[in-house]
């Protein structure tokens, strides 16, 4: 794997962990409990991105 494809994953992942985080710590500051309501939303969120790029640049990577 190249090594624009592993910095491209590295900032997606990062600021999708970041956003998760933020969504977190803003219910938690609030005294949201965080329940399946909250993780569902980021578990869907994470397979929408990682997914997509899972199979464009790692799967078609190893059909060649």
């Amino acid at each position: 794997m190249k090594t624009s494809v592993v910095i491209r994953f590295l900032v997606i992942g990062l600021i999708w962990a970041g956003a998760c985080g933020i969504l977190v710590a803003r219910m938690l500051a609030e005294g949201t409990p965080v329940n399946l309501m909250t993780v569902f939303p980021i578990i869907a969120s994470g397979i929408c991105v990682f997914v997509p790029l899972y199979k464009k640049y790692i799967r078609n990577d190893k059909q060649r």
